[in-house]
């Protein structure tokens, strides 16, 4: 069985929803015969710039469309894996042959913006000079990194997320389409979570149809996908208003006991913040932004809480349910007799936090150089595209002749290793180069708030 956001793609311009700025002109110059041999496709992801590209393809060769057909005339390409110059010069080869069928032979560029700069000069050539059955589609969600050569011969339209109302109600009709029963309240906890993006709130509402044979309501949605309680939101934020740390952790702590993970709950913050701005919130979004970068996003998302805390404060340690430890009883002292005997029990607690908290270690030495790694990524990208996208995924630091790349994992490690002459090639004499597979901390104040979070400490408490 096919996922929803496939069974429900649009098959014509008619039924594309949310997009009524570029789908009436497109119409317009279909019915006037008057197209262009190039258009850009901007915006998100998920909102159906794929799907507009093909209605349009078929539409220009008057080819009726199904979601599973193949037309020689109809020639889509992943620009993600085919980035090199090579594919760009194979595609201009092909493209003077005559289309088979149709009147135009139409190529269907995906991802555009992941062509290296070689590939997008052998495309200008064609777009500079193309034949008269070719046309061009080309869909990017980064319309910066399409050079101005390219966008300058192109048709741009610029596609947006779906208004929340409007998936609220395209939601409805399939739910109803697909009996699935759920509440609105439910459903608008998909809306909210898919962000305007039709593929990916389809595919939340096809994760949580089966969940339940009984009603689907907001507590089963949010319980299904690991979202935070809105309340749980609102009370940190107002934890955060008030520098309240006590409670911020143990708001935490529930809500990583109850399986929900740091990202998702930074996701679930930012949303709030954007909804319902709050000058004294600003300040908390960049902090929450990182949580989602950072190897440590439990520590990180609490360094990110703590940030309107004063600075003079106490912290007193989490104590979670280890088995307290008794030390030897001191012999009591002798007390007046007016007062009752209370012997001082001494006890060591450790503290201790959710297992899945990293061991957290200090930052290594060494500091960026922007312009030397772009230099290596651009040479990367024009001379071993297949491990460019790894170089992207690394940290690097520059410790006087030294460059270390932190790989994050062994593959891309060994993948990088193999191509380490070539990356040498750009470097500065006497410069060399090592690949870790470890992941680079890159925030000292990380190690100072895991201490917070628990890590094994010993504290005295007296009884």
């Amino acid at each position: 069985m096919k996922a929803l956001y496939r069974r429900y793609r649009p098959k014509t311009l008619d039924e594309v929803i949310g997009q009524p700025q570029i789908t009436d002109i497109l119409k317009k110059s279909l019915q006037n015969g008057k197209l262009s041999h190039s258009y850009l496709f901007v915006g998100p992801r998920g909102c159906g710039k794929t799907s507009v590209a093909r209605i349009l393809a078929h539409e220009i060769n008057h080819f009726p469309y199904e979601l599973e057909d193949e037309y020689l005339d109809i020639i889509e390409i992943d620009a993600a894996s085919n980035t090199g110059v090579d594919n760009i010069r194979d595609l201009r080869e092909k493209a003077i042959i005559a289309p088979a069928k149709g009147k135009y032979k139409v190529y269907i560029i995906d991802e555009v913006h992941m062509l290296s700069k070689s590939a997008f000069n052998a495309l200008l050539k064609t777009l500079e000079e193309p034949p008269e059955h070719v046309i061009f589609i080309m869909a990017t969600t980064d319309a910066h990194k399409v050079p101005i050569t390219i966008t300058s011969r192109s048709q741009v339209y610029t596609f947006k997320l779906a208004d929340p109302s409007t998936m609220l109600e395209h939601l409805k009709k399939i739910a109803k389409a697909e009996k699935i029963d759920i509440t609105d309240e439910a459903l608008a906890i998909v809306v909210k979570r898919g962000g305007g993006s039709f593929r990916d709130s389809l595919s939340l509402l096809d994760q949580i149809s089966s969940i339940s044979e009984k009603q689907i309501d907001a507590e089963t949605v949010n319980t299904a996908l690991g979202l935070p309680h809105e309340d749980a939101i609102n009370s940190l934020l107002q934890s955060y208003l008030s520098g309240d740390l006590s409670t911020i952790r143990t708001q935490l702590q529930n809500l990583f006991d109850s399986n929900i993970k740091a990202e998702s709950i930074a996701d679930s913050l930012i949303s709030e913040i954007i909804r319902n701005p709050n000058a004294a919130h600003l300040n908390l979004l960049d902090n929450l932004i990182e949580v989602q970068r950072s190897p440590y996003p439990q520590v990180k998302l609490l360094l990110a809480l703590s940030t309107n805390v004063p600075k003079n404060i106490s912290y007193e340690p989490v104590v979670t349910n280890v088995p307290a430890v008794s030390a030897p009883q001191p012999t009591p002292k002798a007390a007046p007799k007016t007062e009752k005997k209370t012997p001082a029990v001494e006890q060591k607690i450790e503290t201790a936090i959710a297992p899945s908290t990293p061991t957290v270690e200090r930052a290594p030495s060494g500091a960026p150089n922007p312009e030397l790694w772009q230099r290596i990524l651009d040479h990367a990208q024009e001379n071993a595209p297949s491990i460019h996208k790894y170089l992207l995924d690394s940290d690097y630091l520059v410790d006087g002749n030294l460059l270390t790349i932190y790989a994050k994992k062994k593959f891309a490690k060994t993948q990088l290793d193999k191509k380490k002459s070539i990356l040498s090639a750009v470097l500065p004499e006497n410069m060399t180069i090592e690949i870790n597979a470890e992941t680079l901390i890159k925030d000292e104040a990380i190690a100072d708030i895991a201490a917070i979070m628990g890590g094994g400490e010993e504290v005295q408490i007296d009884a």
